[in-house]
């Protein structure tokens, strides 16, 4: 980053954009917080024409493509060395109701750090003198307290971009900061403005769900977004999870368990492991049963809370890949705890490293996380487990394992055609080599076993 601002000093001096060009939100809030994790993007922000400044940039061949420019917004971006710029003409703007898209016009630096999101990213640092300044004289102030307000009454800011009031959850989870009790009202008031009906996209509301998942403080921002409403407006299944009471397992709630789990991650779980740490449980309030006796039962949570996950994760407009991968993890986030080392034998461990496969290491992350955070002492022995499941796949390269007959020789064998029979013998092949009952290169073996499944069926 540091290269990337020598390179815009140098490519701008000398021209009329000198002393102009102004750093402006989270990269001066980070750098006066002595933190060292901004993103790799830049916003500068000047009394005139961004647009000119981005092409300048181009011309000096400084940019690595032609400024993608957006006259209605005043801004313009470009690309100069690893970092996206985006340049901003200083601006006033208004939003009509039930529209996204403001009413810009040009104005001045201080009018454009009273429509900011909040104080702390109004802080505004000169390009080429270093010179920081607070234009509204508070951001200094609500940075050294750790406080999050608006620069306008908050139901103004709220109303005219209802995405900041994610954006206040996952910055308070971020940067480990209170929000301005004014502040929080106002979000718990204006939350419906999530609906569908006040435009907000799904995308831009994943995208701040996911950065207050992978916070240091994802916790507390989660609990603030349910607190205030605001999940409850686009992830209603997990709102359900509070107050649902559980077993003699757990000393939580669904909704607690759920975030001790979650805060139990180590700082480098992935954003799937993260998501599927988050709604491994999310199948509970509707399955939830009592006995007679007042014991608590939770049938097939896990089987139900997949299919509950997929649907959350579709409509919150989550990749194909990532869908699926988190699908699979809630199906199989049981398995592990199920496993009595003294009761099982090894073809069904083996059997166990198949049906995990790739994901063995990611489960174990899950279920250590998911059993520390029950508040009851332990049964499983994951580190047991897990050593044992290593110790058979490095022996046995059992993920790898495919069936001693194709597709083909089983047709031809069974005189059959593409079809579920075929699946059902071909994966009865596999499941057999796993288990250490059939050899993997016994033929007359496979042949008899498939005409025996073949006839089952």
């Amino acid at each position: 980053m540091d290269e990337t601002l020598r390179i815009l000093r140098e490519a701008t001096r000398g021209t009329e954009f000198e002393g102009r060009l102004h750093l402006v939100g989270g990269y001066v809030r980070d750098l006066l917080l002595g933190r060292d994790d901004h993103a790799t993007d830049l916003d500068l922000v000047l009394e005139g024409d961004a647009a000119a400044v981005a092409r300048l940039l181009w011309e000096r061949r400084v940019a690595r493509h032609h400024p993608v420019t957006y006259p209605a917004f005043g801004t313009a971006m470009v690309h100069v060395g690893d970092a996206q710029v985006e340049l901003v003409t200083a601006r006033d703007e208004s939003y009509q109701k039930g529209s996204r898209k403001p009413q810009v016009r040009p104005g001045t630096l201080l009018a454009d750090a009273r429509r900011r999101d909040f104080t702390v990213n109004t802080l505004l640092q000169n390009l080429h003198t270093g010179e920081i300044v607070d234009p509204l004289g508070m951001a200094r102030t609500d940075l050294a307290a750790g406080v999050l307000r608006t620069p306008l009454d908050p139901e103004v800011t709220f109303t005219d971009d209802p995405l900041r009031m994610l954006r206040a959850c996952r910055l308070s989870a971020k940067l480990g900061f209170a929000i301005a009790d004014e502040t929080v009202a106002a979000i718990a008031a204006n939350a419906f403005r999530l609906d569908a009906e006040h435009g907000i996209s799904w995308e831009r509301i994943r995208d701040e769900f996911v950065k207050t998942l992978m916070a240091p403080g994802a916790t507390e921002g989660l609990e603030r977004m349910r607190a205030t409403g605001l999940l409850e407006r686009f992830a209603p299944e997990l709102v359900a999870l509070h107050g649902c009471g559980q077993n003699g397992w757990h000393r939580w709630d669904v909704w607690e368990h759920t975030l001790r789990a979650v805060g139990n991650l180590p700082a480098n779980a992935t954003p799937v492991v993260r998501l599927a740490t988050l709604l491994h449980d999310i199948g509970k309030p509707s399955t939830r049963s009592v006995d007679p006796d007042g014991k608590v039962h939770f049938h097939e949570h896990e089987v139900v809370g997949a299919a509950m996950a997929r649907n959350l994760l579709v409509r919150l407009r989550f990749d194909t890949e990532t869908v699926r991968h988190v699908e699979r993890l809630v199906a199989l986030h049981m398995r592990y705890g199920a496993v009595d080392l003294k009761v099982w034998g090894t073809p069904a461990l083996r059997r166990l490293v198949r049906t995990v496969g790739e994901d063995r290491e990611a489960l174990f992350v899950i279920a250590r996380a998911d059993i520390a955070a029950c508040g009851t002492d332990p049964v499983a022995d994951l580190d047991g487990l897990e050593a044992r499941l290593g110790e058979l796949e490095a022996g046995a390269g059992i993920t790898g394992i495919v069936s001693p007959l194709t597709g083909q020789e089983i047709m031809d064998l069974l005189g059959a055609r593409p079809g579920p029979l075929l699946g059902k013998v071909k994966a009865a092949l596999v499941d057999a080599v796993v288990g250490g009952e059939l050899a993997a290169d016994d033929r007359a073996g496979a042949e008899a076993l498939a005409r025996r499944v073949a006839s089952e069926v």
